[in-house]
């Protein structure tokens, strides 16, 4: 039977909410952590007690932003474990790269790595079973930064065809309704298209002038 353990990071922010969802999951007394976050000791700590009584088989990724990935190595090298993601990136090197469909044993359980661009270039999901850790590309509470739009859309559809019941996101809550979540994700992106045009139309002629209409009293942290 597998067993997922949250341990957040202590990093609440803007762009973080609550702070960094890094997981421990285990299977038949091994575990994989998910995510480790960023390198905040008293957060390392949280992991070593996670790992308790368990025989850690690897660290990975879902991408390499520097509130998911940075304590992925030095982790890896501690618990003299594989740290396997997409690619490499700030303060992150991989041992062992992932690509779409790679499989990751933990005890008598598998993950399988989902490439899933859009938030970045190098997103993963992670499936396992019924349930998908989702990192940045679908977290609780809120919607997600882009870099793509169009590869963000095929992304959420291929999660979405998977057919999943749980989400383990990168940020807040754990989402059980699954299929409501990934349909309420693609309907604000149709709409949010739908605004970016209307506010061109309207004379718009920048990418600021369009926030400003399309995301009128946008916390001034999140412009970028």
């Amino acid at each position: 039977m597998t067993a997922v353990e949250l341990v957040r990071a202590p990093n609440p922010g803007p762009l973080t909410g609550p702070g960094t969802n890094s997981y421990v999951i285990a299977s038949s007394g091994e575990a994989i952590v998910l995510d480790p976050g960023p390198v905040i000791d008293e957060h390392i700590s949280a992991i070593r007690v996670a790992l308790t009584g368990l025989t850690p088989v690897g660290v990975i990724v879902t991408h390499t932003h520097p509130d998911h990935a940075p304590a992925a190595n030095g982790l890896g090298i501690e618990l003299d474990v594989p740290v396997l993601g997409f690619d490499r990136g700030p303060d992150f090197e991989p041992t062992g790269r992932l690509e779409d469909g790679s499989p990751i044993r933990v005890g008598d359980d598998e993950l399988t790595a989902l490439h899933t661009p859009g938030h970045t270039a190098d997103h993963l999901c992670f499936r396992l079973g019924d349930a998908v850790f989702t990192g940045d590309h679908i977290i609780g509470g809120s919607t997600v930064i882009i870099e793509d739009a169009a590869a963000y859309m095929a992304s959420l559809h291929k999660v979405a065809g998977l057919e999943p019941v749980h989400l383990y996101p990168g940020h807040g809550p754990e989402l059980p309704e699954a299929q409501t979540v990934i349909a309420g994700y693609i309907a604000h992106r149709l709409e949010r298209e739908r605004q970016v045009l209307a506010a061109l139309r309207s004379g718009a002629a920048n990418i600021d002038a369009i926030v400003d209409v399309v995301y009128r009293g946008l916390d001034p942290a999140l412009r970028t």
